[in-house]
C-alpha cells in the first residue's frame, strides 16, 4: 500500500497519533494489521485499548486475516518473484531461483562463500526479468564487515554481455559492454541500488530491520523497489553477546523477534530475504559432516529454504538444499571466481 495512506480514516487515530504511527513505522494499514496490541502501544505511545481497536480496524481494512481456498493462494503465489543464481544447476535445485516472501537461510563455515551469494544476489537483482532479475533494489545489512563494493564492481563486469547490455538499455546508458566508460557508469548505477547499513550489535541489527521495513515501504512506488535483503551474517552478534546456557533463552527470544521483523518485510513488500549463518562442529559426531548451522530451533523452523555451502577443490562449492517446503532435497556444483559465481 502506498505510503500515503490516510491513516486517520481509522477509529481513534487523529493527526497526531498517525503522526506517532508513521514515525514508528506503521505507514500502510497491512503493517498495522499484522502488528500486535502491544507492540502498537509501545512504540507509538497510544493507550492499550485505542491500539487494540487501531489493529482490528486496520485489519478490516487491509481484508487480512480471513480464510481463503487454495486456488486464491496459488493465484496469489503467482505473484512471487524467483531471483536467479544465474547457475543453471543451482536455479533447478531452487525451483527456479530464491523466493520473494520467504527467509533463504545459506549457512557454511568460513570462506565457504557465503558473502559471495549475498554480493552476487545483489548485483542480480538489478537485473530484468528476462535475465533472471526482480529489476529491483537491495539492501544489505552489514554484521561482519563483510560488503565490499570492488567485489561488486567484478561482479557486474561478470555478468554476460547479454545481461549487461539490458542492463544498460534499461537504465538508458549508452555503450556497450566493451566501452569502459559505460562500464563505469553501470557499475556506479549497480552500487547506488544497493542500500547497505553496518550493524554495530545485536539490538543496533534489529533495529536495522525496522529501518528496512521504513526503505521498501518507501520504495515501493520507485523504478527500483527493493526486492532483496540480505543479512550477513544474521547471527554474529547474537553469538558474541549470548554466552552460555543461562542466556540461551533470551537470546533465541530476540532473534526470533528479529527474524519476524525480517520476514514482514518480505511479505508485506514482496521482497526476498536472504541470510548467511554461521556454523558449529559437532564433537559427539563420528559419522558424517559434523558441522551444523547454529540459530537452534527457532532459526530451523523460520527459514523456508535452508542451503548448505561446503568447500570442495579448488574454487568449487557443493550447494546443498537441506530444507524446503515443495522441494526435494538436492545438490549441485558452482564456482566462486574473480567474475562472480559461475557454473562448473
Amino acid at each position: 500500500m502506498a505510503a500515503d495512506v490516510d491513516l486517520e480514516e481509522l477509529p481513534g487515530v487523529g493527526p497526531a497519533t498517525a503522526e506517532k504511527l508513521r514515525d514508528a513505522g506503521f505507514d500502510s494499514y497491512e503493517g498495522l494489521a499484522v502488528a500486535s496490541p502491544s507492540e502498537l502501544s509501545n512504540t507509538a505511545d497510544v493507550g492499550d485499548s485505542t491500539a487494540s481497536d487501531i489493529v482490528q480496524a486496520a485489519r478490516e481494512a487491509a481484508d487480512v486475516g480471513g480464510f481463503e481456498t487454495g486456488a486464491a493462494v496459488l493465484e496469489r503465489r503467482e505473484k512471487i518473484g524467483k531471483l536467479k543464481w544465474k547457475i543453471d544447476e543451482v536455479d533447478e535445485l531452487l525451483g527456479g531461483g530464491v523466493e520473494t516472501q520467504s527467509i533463504t537461510e545459506v549457512y557454511g563455515e568460513f570462506g565457504a562463500g557465503k558473502s559471495q551469494v549475498t554480493h552476487q544476489l545483489a548485483v542480480n537483482v538489478q537485473l530484468p526479468r528476462e535475465h533472471g532479475g526482480l529489476g529491483g533494489s537491495a539492501m544489505f545489512v552489514d554484521s561482519e564487515d563483510t560488503f565490499r563494493p570492488e567485489r561488486i564492481d567484478d561482479m557486474v563486469k561478470g555478468l554476460p554481455d547479454e545481461a549487461i547490455q539490458a542492463a544498460m538499455d534499461e537504465r538508458e546508458i549508452e555503450g556497450t559492454p566493451d566501452d569502459d566508460e559505460a562500464m563505469e557508469a553501470l557499475v556506479e548505477d549497480f552500487l547506488d541500488k544497493i542500500h547497505v547499513a553496518k550493524a554495530f550489535n545485536s539490538n543496533h541489527q534489529m533495529l536495522l530491520a525496522e529501518k528496512a521495513q521504513e526503505l521498501a515501504n518507501e520504495t515501493q512506488d520507485d523504478e527500483y523497489p527493493v526486492r532483496l535483503l540480505c543479512v550477513d551474517s544474521l547471527t554474529a552478534h547474537f553469538r558474541a553477546e549470548y554466552v552460555g546456557r543461562g542466556e540461551l533463552a533470551e537470546r533465541q527470544q530476540k532473534l526470533n523477534k528479529h527474524l519476524h521483523d525480517l520476514d514482514k518485510v518480505g511479505n508485506l513488500h514482496n521482497t526476498a530475504v536472504v541470510v548467511t549463518n554461521q556454523v558449529a562442529s559437532n564433537p559427539d559426531s563420528f559419522f558424517g559432516d559434523p558441522t551444523q548451522p547454529i540459530g537452534g530451533n527457532i532459526l530451523g523452523h523460520k527459514s523456508t529454504f535452508r542451503i548448505y555451502l561446503r568447500k570442495s577443490k579448488g574454487d568449487k562449492r557443493i550447494v546443498r538444499l537441506v530444507d524446503a517446503p515443495n522441494l526435494a532435497d538436492g545438490e549441485a556444483v558452482m564456482r566462486v571466481e574473480d567474475a562472480g559465481l559461475k557454473p562448473e
